[in-house]
């Protein structure tokens, strides 16, 4: 399904037919913008018809799926990006893909799965006259922008999801510390592992296309490529500092069920020692010998449980002095 298709020239926006759009921006005048979303193979066919690019380019935008990445074919440039999308329940990150084919003349930007909000991106174009003057390099960057700007509010979600975590981890409730904390805290280091796939690749796409021909050819615009570098930058910067801390709340997780395993089996041994006493004391005399001190004295029975209840006493009290009860 074609979204949209715009000629810009001369600070002039038109729309129209899309083959006679195409016509009028190889003769020199101006370039073309055409945007598809989730497009069959059909739609495919009609688009890469009007536009003729690379057939190295044609069959990686037709093959979806793959990683962000930066390639050159001849007069056209393929570039990929993967979208992402926040969503707080069930904190997960729903991710999309965006192919760029560019040319001298055309830009053709694919998008599958969930969109990301390129109208934005259009509109804010469309206001700086200027920059549309420099040619599909503008469109290159204001896509790349808006895809990277994007990632900030997946960041901002991951990032209040592991402060809850770190709190139920040394929350005082032991509810708050079950299993059920455990497997969020795997799922959420799944997804920045996700997350981290689609970042990764990006930097070294950008250093490519910064060095490509359609930025170095154009005045100031390697600053404009440089600053979503280091936007981008500072986004895996803070990825990695989540899954580091997502890992230490997991290793301090592990380390207070130690402890707390450690403490039940201080407390279950300290009253096995202390029920060992009457224990022994009625086994032996439980054992019916005819012969044994105490037997025919009218208070040895009370003598006895005195004995035992001093000595699990004496037990329960030094086991509480040294903190096993």
């Amino acid at each position: 399904m074609l979204v949209n298709a715009r000629h810009y020239a001369d600070g002039a926006i038109e729309e129209g037919d899309l083959a006679d759009l195409v016509d009028r921006a190889h003769t020199g005048d101006g370039f073309v913008w055409a945007g598809v979303h989730d497009p069959g193979a059909a739609e495919l066919d009609t688009l890469f018809s009007v536009f003729e690019p690379h057939p190295l380019a044609v069959e990686d935008a037709v093959n979806a799926k793959q990683r962000p990445k930066f390639e050159r074919y001849d007069d056209w440039l393929l570039l990929v990006l993967h979208t992402a999308h926040y969503v707080d329940d069930p904190e997960t990150v729903e991710f999309g893909e965006i192919q760029v084919l560019c040319d001298a003349e055309s830009v053709v930007v694919i998008r599958r799965g969930r969109p990301s909000p390129l109208v934005e991106a259009r509109r804010r174009l469309e206001t700086r006259t200027e920059a549309l003057d420099d040619g599909p390099v503008s469109v290159v960057h204001a896509v790349i922008d808006e895809v990277v700007d994007s990632y900030d509010a997946v960041l901002a979600g991951l990032d209040d999801d592991v402060s809850e975590v770190e709190l139920a981890v040394f929350a005082e409730d032991d509810r708050e510390r079950g299993s059920d904390l455990i497997e969020r805290m795997y799922f959420l280091q799944r997804e920045m592992l996700r997350l981290h796939r689609a970042l990764q690749p990006l930097g070294a796409a950008m250093a490519l296309l910064r060095a490509d021909r359609i930025v170095r050819g154009q005045n100031d615009w390697d600053a404009y490529f440089r600053d979503v570098v280091d936007h981008l930058l500072r986004q895996l910067d803070q990825l990695h500092t989540l899954r580091d801390l997502i890992a230490s709340a997991l290793a301090a997780n592990a380390t207070q069920v130690n402890l707390r395993q450690n403490d039940d089996m201080r407390k279950i041994s300290a009253w096995v020692a202390i029920a060992a006493v009457p224990t022994m004391i009625a086994g032996i005399y439980g054992m019916n010998f005819d012969h044994m001190p105490e037997l025919d004295d009218q208070y040895a029975y009370p003598v006895v449980l005195g004995i035992m209840f001093v000595a699990c006493l004496s037990l329960h009290r030094a086991f509480r002095r040294s903190g096993w009860l």
